[in-house]
């Protein structure tokens, strides 16, 4: 009890002499004690705690806590000696203080009769909009401060967000007046941005671990970070190599090639908002090509996660059919 209270978290971890995990005690196994006038700690110990294998993310650490109502995880190796406890309100210190830009103003002129009524980010997947979706991932991950950049139909997405107090965030506007590009949006903030700060499109559905982005970006002293999808094509033929007199060099039958696009989720250090022109059409790859020209760092951050960009009609058609099964 004394070690409880010196702790003050409530919670103890047992190990051995060779720091294996016997198990963990808390404040309410020890009133439990006290009540059934038990003083032995090997009748208190909870000897099949619900524990962590070395390697767990903090975001799947988070989701089990949550759904199991805890609020700490043992972490052991494969040997059950004990390397970590997570806590529930334990983050990262890249993260809460950290804005989210969410490009919502797009037309969706590709989903055609879609989009007549409501803006791309507004059409339903599941019980909610797909910028529902974006917003309460972010939110589950610790980040609660949003500007939404919007355009196309933007009074249907104030109308049913407003300032975001009903999701418990909070949330922010600016609207495009003419259309400024995928990054031009941004010369619009006016609220200060002090912190790396993440900018996603609005018809994005992904279960990316958002904490370990920042963590890469920072890790990298990137001034700008692009998440990157690995995609790859097979060629129906045998792709024959010569060399430069002509003569057959190799040859190889359907060869597979992979490669990277790019998934319209970025990383920016604040003082990139000082490179954005107020005025005109800017996009992101003129951004990132600017950046480069500067000498400063663009990191690729290669995403391994669920990814969906919702372009097409039969995108949003899988999105729909996806998110039965998909915790997204």
């Amino acid at each position: 009890m004394r070690k409880l209270d010196e702790m003050g978290e409530g919670f103890l971890a047992l190990v051995d002499q060779n720091d294996k995990l016997i198990g963990v005690v808390t404040d309410g196994d020890i009133r439990r004690a006290i009540l059934n006038k038990k003083t032995e700690l090997d009748e208190i110990i909870n000897k099949d705690p619900m524990i962590a294998k070395e390697g767990i993310s903090i975001l799947e650490a988070r989701k089990i806590l949550k759904e199991s109502r805890r609020r700490h995880l043992p972490v052991v190796n494969e040997e059950n000696i004990l390397i970590d406890i997570i806590k529930l309100d334990e983050w990262s210190e890249y993260s809460r203080k950290n804005k989210v830009v969410i490009m919502a103003g797009g037309l969706g002129s590709r989903l055609e009769d879609l989009t007549k009524e409501v803006p791309k980010p507004m059409l339903p997947v599941g019980n909610r909009p797909i910028l529902e979706h974006i917003i309460l991932n972010f939110m589950h991950q610790g980040f609660l401060d949003f500007i939404l950049a919007v355009n196309y139909k933007s009074e249907v997405i104030k109308e049913h967000f407003g300032n975001g107090r009903e999701l418990g965030v909070n949330i922010e506007y600016v609207e495009e007046k003419e259309r400024k590009g995928t990054a031009g949006a941004l010369s619009l903030i006016t609220t200060p941005v002090e912190d790396p700060f993440i900018v996603i499109n609005g018809d994005i559905l992904t279960a990316i671990d958002f904490t370990e982005l920042l963590k890469f970006h920072i890790e990298k002293e990137a001034s700008a970070t692009m998440c990157l999808v690995k995609k790859s094509y097979s060629v129906q033929y045998g792709v024959v190599e010569i060399d430069e007199e002509g003569y057959l060099d190799s040859i190889e039958e359907k060869p597979s090639y992979n490669y990277f696009i790019n998934a319209g989720i970025y990383v920016f250090d604040p003082k990139v908002l000082d490179l954005i022109p107020k005025e005109g059409y800017f996009d992101m790859n003129t951004l990132i090509d600017l950046l480069k020209e500067k000498k400063m760092k663009v990191a690729g951050y290669n995403m391994k996660d669920y990814w969906l960009d919702i372009g097409l009609k039969k995108d949003y058609y899988q999105a729909v059919d996806e998110i039965k099964n998909k915790p997204i």
